[in-house]
């Protein structure tokens, strides 16, 4: 799963046509995969919390408006 996302992040970050529901179904799906990793009472990897990290911070930067 985290290579998927992995790639998932990197075609969103690098396509112009990449739209917001794009980034919010990619943190989505990640919020899933967390959580159900802490339901079966797994560690959450460290690379999977810096990929939503940095999921939300690409989103907030093409929400924010362009004067």
């Amino acid at each position: 799963m985290t290579s998927d996302i992995k790639r998932l992040s990197r075609r969103l970050a690098q396509s112009p046509l990449a739209t917001d529901y794009d980034f919010w179904r990619a943190l989505r799906d990640l919020n899933d995969e967390i959580y159900a990793t802490t339901k079966r009472g797994e560690p959450v990897p460290i690379d999977i919390l810096r990929l939503r990290a940095t999921l939300r911070r690409e989103r907030a930067a093409r929400l924010q408006t362009v004067d």
